[in-house]
């Protein structure tokens, strides 16, 4: 139940968010990032093991020539990849972005809060368990586990005394994901099955084929649009649990909705790329920035910014060291650290 002054004071947050919202800057940063998103899949195209020409990988794209070599590599190898990092990317950003602006919790990410760990420990079940197992039966069994780890993750940090802030749920998600994959690396030691597993966490899309993308695409487009339906609800849940109440919210069923589409999203992207952390973290918090604090702009703007930060993660990773490849969880890792240092410093302030 609702009173006049719950509703007044949302009002006036939801009058202030407006102010601070900059829909003409999220229209431009939108743009520029869907532009320079297209320029760096195709330049991730060209570049490999044999150097393309940007002129070759557009004629592949738009004139296929089955017969010509360079035509095959792009369209059965580099574009799949290159198409999976990008759907991987915007994964990560948007439910980061759904996670932060539901719980308020300015550290909030699916790897840090023990998604990504449970989905790859499910994976290490599956491997173990269930050998031979088809591709979308893992996906499913990733949902499954992203949701295991969220809820022990969230069990933990809510019977210490003094309820669940934003910073013990984060050591609860780093203890959970650290036994989480722990218990992985043991089922993958006793069972053999660690050259199988190494792909997903060591993290990389070089395996991403056709059919990973036919059927991971069904799922994440509805869970994209499901993002976008909810994304004015978790604007004003970013509010507070009350103000969105007085706003008339139903805020406990945006939540488990928002949980669903972020468990899809999150097991999802590790199905294909592994247990890869701090995307979610980091894109948000720029796009917030950039756009204000309206989460139709964010996700929308997390969806583009995530997709890039991973695309050019994965030409990185086969460009600094060829023909060697370095893990993208290592190399977003190395910008995420630093960032999440900074935030834990600054308190979250900034939400």
């Amino acid at each position: 139940m609702t009173t006049s002054a719950e509703a007044v004071e949302g009002l006036g947050k939801l009058e202030e968010l407006q102010r601070r919202s900059h829909p003409v800057r999220a229209v431009v940063a939108l743009i520029v990032g869907l532009i320079t998103l297209i320029f760096a899949i195709g330049l991730s195209i060209s570049f490999g093991a044999a150097d393309i020409s940007l002129g070759t990988v557009w004629t592949a794209v738009f004139h296929f020539s089955p017969d010509l070599t360079a035509h095959q590599i792009i369209r059965d190898i580099r574009l799949p990849r290159v198409l999976g990092a990008a759907l991987v990317g915007g994964c990560f950003a948007v439910a980061g972005a759904i996670m932060q602006g539901m719980t308020r919790n300015p550290l909030a990410d699916s790897g840090l809060l023990g998604l990504n760990s449970g989905a790859a420990f499910m994976l290490a079940v599956c491997f173990a368990f269930f050998p031979g197992l088809p591709y979308m039966f893992l996906i499913l069994w990733s949902f499954v586990g992203a949701g295991l780890g969220v809820v022990i993750v969230y069990g933990i940090g809510s019977i210490a005394k003094g309820g669940l802030t934003p910073m013990r749920l984060v050591l609860a998600g780093a203890a959970v994901s650290a036994l989480l994959g722990a218990l992985g690396e043991g089922i993958a030691l006793y069972y053999r099955i660690g050259q199988d597993l190494a792909f997903w966490y060591a993290g990389g899309v070089s395996g991403t084929k056709w059919y990973h993308l036919q059927i991971l695409s069904p799922w994440i487009l509805v869970a994209m649009i499901g993002a976008l339906i909810l994304s004015r609800s978790i604007t004003l849940l970013s509010l507070g649990e009350e103000i969105a109440i007085g706003l008339g919210q139903r805020t406990g069923v945006i939540k488990v909705w928002g949980m669903i589409v972020v468990l899809i999203l999150a097991g999802a992207a590790v199905s294909v790329v592994g247990a890869v952390g701090f995307v979610g973290l980091i894109i948000p918090h720029i796009t917030r920035y950039i756009v204000g604090h309206d989460y139709r702009w964010i996700i929308s703007c997390s969806l583009v910014y995530g997709a890039l930060l991973v695309v050019l993660a994965d030409l990185f990773a086969r460009t600094i060291n060829p023909p060697y490849e370095v893990p993208i969880g290592a190399i977003i890792a190395f910008i995420g650290v630093p960032f999440f240092l900074y935030l834990a410093r600054k308190g979250g302030k900034e939400l």
